[in-house]
């Protein structure tokens, strides 16, 4: 029996077809229009680690600056790395990381006008300067913890718009 006969089809999901088989959704006949996604995690550090990036201690260089870029470029790659995901022109991609008590808040915002919402490509922002900082850090403190990343927002398409509660 092979995968296919045994997966019921999913009801109501749209990268699953009438068969239970993984698609790609076709987008082709919904109109381009303007989308905007924000989504939020956090890295959490010990105290040192924090002065350090406070300091500017580190051989590496700037972490947080770092952490921009790769969100960026994640963000801009994200069909790359999510395998049902379209790759779709990005308008702005604005990644910030703000401090906190207990280590740092990561934000990106991404747009786009095109067929289909940029919510992966700002969840895969935030994961990759997530990502990124523990990298830089990871000599200074193995027990950071990368986490609550979440979507926030987001407009635009026939779905209109979302606000995390």
């Amino acid at each position: 029996m092979t995968d296919e006969a045994r997966t019921p089809p999913a009801a109501g999901l749209s990268h699953v077809d009438e068969h239970g088989r993984v698609r790609m959704v076709d987008v082709s006949a919904k109109a381009a229009t303007a989308r905007v996604a924000v989504a939020r995690g956090r890295i959490g550090m010990s105290a040192h680690a924090r002065r350090l990036i406070r300091d500017g201690g580190l051989a590496k260089g700037d972490p947080l600056q770092a952490a921009r870029i790769a969100g960026i470029m994640a963000a801009k790659r994200t069909a790359e790395l999510i395998p049902l995901c379209h790759p779709i022109p990005l308008t702005h991609v604005e990644v910030d990381l703000r401090s906190l008590d207990e280590g740092y808040e990561i934000e990106a915002r991404v747009s786009t006008t095109a067929p289909t919402g940029v919510e992966m490509e700002a969840l895969t922002a935030v994961s990759a300067a997530a990502l990124t900082v523990y990298d830089m850090l990871k000599a200074a403190d193995r027990s950071m913890v990368i986490g609550d990343i979440r979507l926030i927002e987001k407009a635009g398409g026939r779905s209109g718009t979302y606000r995390a509660e």
